[in-house]
């Protein structure tokens, strides 16, 4: 593996590692806030952070705002609605459920892998999104079984979680074509500072007066979730193929997993346990496997 293919690997690393315990948080902080007001948040900490280190060390990097490409505008759309979909589909599923059916995010960006950037397709791709697709059924079947009660609320969370996930695979592909032009922090500045100016008018300020100190701590956290784990994804991308990317990313649930299983041993009080049935174990198998072969099987050109 060359330099910058390693590279690439651990950027892709730091991002999975992040991304998995932020599902646990995010579910966390919707018991109080809506989801836009969380994601304008994120978005507005990021741009500001990232902002001034721009002003420090690249100044010229903020020439991005005179004349933007429209793909760049398209991205910032894309993110946005990958945000606010995922964080609204959270608070009617569990986080692990909500990693389990976002897979579909890293999956279609294989796949826009192998039709846009022409990596190699081949059996592997067939199965492994046979294996997606069942993993997603059974899994989808056997917790809406078990949550009769808020079935509706349930399959709204899943559509959105859904939604999200495509709205991220449309983001990372705008995304990869991108960085053959702009450098990834003048691609990320951008980002961050529209998506946020286009959230404001859907904020709800009050919502923010008298929030606690812990609050205002998570909402710290998510927005520095968001300048190091997208920074990282765009050096990632920058320096691998998109697939083997993907598949690193992908492993990101069994973080989320493995952490809720503890806190729910701990039976902590300020999120809601989570139990899964042997079929929906399998079907999580499933979805991970298949994800995993379908991404890893397009790593030859």
């Amino acid at each position: 593996m060359g330099t910058d293919n390693r590279k690439g690997v651990l950027y892709a690393a730091f991002t999975a590692s992040m991304w998995g315990f932020m599902a646990i948080v995010l579910k966390v902080i919707t018991y109080d806030l809506s989801p836009v007001t969380v994601v304008w948040f994120r978005f507005l900490f990021a741009f500001l952070m990232l902002g001034t280190w721009t002003i420090i060390f690249r100044r010229k990097d903020f020439r991005i705002f005179l004349r933007p490409p429209p793909l760049l505008l398209l991205a910032a759309l894309f993110l946005a609605l990958n945000y606010t979909g995922f964080i609204a589909g959270i608070k009617y599923v569990s986080p692990s459920s909500s990693q389990i059916f976002i897979q579909i995010a890293p999956v279609s960006f294989a796949l826009s892998g192998i039709i846009i950037f022409r990596e190699h397709v081949n059996w592997k791709h067939i199965v492994g999104f046979i294996l997606v697709l069942a993993g997603i059924g059974l899994f989808y079947s056997e917790q809406l079984h078990d949550l009769v009660s808020g079935g509706e609320n349930f399959t709204l969370g899943i559509m959105l979680v859904l939604g999200g996930g495509l709205a991220w695979a449309s983001f990372a592909t705008s995304q990869k074509v991108l960085l053959q032009k702009i450098a990834p922090n003048q691609l990320n500045l951008f980002i961050y500072g529209v998506c946020a100016l286009a959230l404001s008018p859907f904020v709800k300020f009050s919502q923010l007066s008298g929030m606690t100190a812990l609050n205002w701590y998570i909402l710290s956290y998510l927005g520095l979730n968001t300048v190091l784990a997208y920074g990282s994804l765009a050096l990632a991308i920058k320096y691998t193929e998109a697939t083997r990317v993907s598949v690193i990313i992908t492993l990101n649930p069994i973080i989320t997993f493995v952490t809720m299983a503890i806190l729910t041993r701990m039976h902590v009080s300020w999120i809601e346990p989570e139990s899964f049935s042997l079929l929906s174990l399998l079907g999580a198998l499933f979805v991970l496997g298949g994800a995993i072969v379908v991404i890893s099987a397009g790593w030859k050109r």
